[in-house]
């Protein structure tokens, strides 16, 4: 292959990270190779060495590339960068193809191994492999009600309404709508189902969670246009982090990444 030490780099980490072994599942193409889930034989990535004219490209020479599996709605982000292109013979609506020549910076290529390995796999693996240990979720802060730009503060401590299914050691985003409409906040849910009988303007709350400020972020890091790129078009009430856009913000805010 033509650039076997990122190749290479590829299949060690899968090795280390989720403990798949590259697999050569044909005759004709003896190159290609196929990392998937140990559990549900789902792939997570295949690569391959195919000629540039093949895949569009101009020149007669071979590159290797890599498919990876991608949320629909941040496709298109990625197809309009140099270094990626419409998924090579598989579903073009859901895989991706990466150029492995150098074209695409190396935490780039592990990102999307991530984030391919976490929309194939199992619940179960995903709690082997401590992946779940605890759930992240983006709530809504409508400052009509309260200010909470003007209490919280990285370290800060404090109540905030009670969110079903909402846990101890979960992590929580706070997204401050309108006229801010962006991720302001991310916190450690510390204590959950808190009785509490005071009214809140025209809100009743019966139950809060004590929640502690981790990071405080620029209004301007993650504002809605960018969660929009990972599908989050509107947050009306908790929901879900999903996994690419937690990996987008711990890499544009700097923090350690789980990868």
């Amino acid at each position: 292959m033509a650039n076997k030490s990122l190749t290479r780099q590829i299949f060690d980490y899968a090795l280390t990270q989720y403990g798949s072994q590259p697999e050569y599942l044909w005759k004709t193409y003896p190159d290609y190779a196929v990392l998937r889930h140990q559990d549900n034989r789902k792939w997570y990535a295949i690569v391959m060495n195919v000629p540039k004219a093949k895949l569009g490209l101009a020149g007669t020479e071979s590159i290797d590339v890599m498919n990876v599996k991608c949320s629909p709605e941040i496709l298109s982000t990625f197809l309009a960068q140099d270094g990626f292109l419409p998924a090579y013979h598989m579903n073009k609506s859901h895989w991706l193809t990466v150029r492995l020549d150098g074209s695409v910076d190396n935490d780039t290529i592990f990102f999307l191994l991530n984030a391919s390995f976490d929309l194939t796999a199992t619940r179960q693996t995903k709690k082997r492999l401590g992946i779940a240990r605890y759930t992240e979720w983006i709530v809504p802060a409508n400052p009509k009600y309260y200010d909470v730009e003007k209490d919280l503060r990285e370290g800060g401590e404090i109540l905030w309404k009670q969110s079903n299914n909402v846990a101890s050691d979960d992590i929580v985003y706070i997204y401050v709508t309108a006229p801010t409409a962006a991720i302001r906040y991310k916190c450690l849910v510390l204590e959950v189902n808190i009785p509490y009988r005071r009214r809140h303007d025209h809100l009743q709350i019966k139950r809060v969670m004590k929640i502690r400020c981790l990071k405080e972020y620029d209004k301007t890091l993650i504002p809605r246009a960018k969660m929009a790129e990972f599908g989050v078009s509107a947050v009306r009430g908790p929901r879900h982090m999903p996994y690419g856009l937690k990996q987008e913000i711990d890499l544009i805010s700097n923090e350690p990444r789980k990868t």
